[in-house]
């Protein structure tokens, strides 16, 4: 079955590593019949959570901040398969991909929670130079817990410090393997 998967591409690099990996997902999401919506955050403008609880999950921009989470509540809204990808930043998400998870918030608010639960399903795909993961992957696993979605995996691709250090290495072909695994 056809399903709908989202990516939050949290990378300030729109040709890194952590790029690269989004790549070879959709290239394996794709082969498999997906289709992928791609959301390149660093050239969006994302706005932090003010923490107003005045979202209202119904209306078509649920937020109350009108910015650029417009394009991606619909989509989310839509999906069956949300996928993180982030460099790895003081052990966590980038800024970009936190502000916009954060964000999401809004989908459990007001009229109807139309974010936790529905069937949904999440990947993790990281880069980074070193290979510490531990708290990324804690908060990551708490997040699937939360919003009771089915924990797909993660590719982690540590070792990667400069652009295009990647190239070659067996997580691209990981993240390709969980693209086409979707089922």
């Amino acid at each position: 079955m056809n399903k709908k998967i989202v990516v939050l591409n949290g990378s300030p690099r729109r040709n890194g590593n952590t790029s690269a990996l989004v790549r070879a997902f959709t290239e394996g999401a794709e082969s498999a019949g997906h289709t992928v919506t791609a959301f390149f955050l660093n050239d969006m403008d994302i706005h932090g959570c003010r923490g107003c609880f005045g979202g209202h999950s119904s209306r078509p921009c649920p937020c109350v901040q009108n910015d650029d989470m417009d394009r991606i509540y619909p989509a989310v809204r839509d999906c069956d398969v949300l996928v993180l990808a982030s460099p790895l930043y003081y052990w966590n998400m980038s800024g970009q991909l936190r502000t916009a998870v954060d964000r999401l918030f809004a989908l459990e608010e007001g009229d109807g929670n139309l974010l936790r639960g529905h069937d949904r399903a999440a990947a993790l795909l990281m880069a980074a130079e070193g290979q510490d993961f531990e708290d990324v992957l804690r908060y990551y696993t708490h997040l699937t817990e939360h919003l009771r979605w089915k924990n797909l995996g993660h590719v982690l691709a540590g070792g990667n410090g400069g652009v295009g250090d990647i190239a070659g290495k067996p997580e691209l072909q990981e993240a390709y393997a969980l693209g086409k695994s979707i089922s």
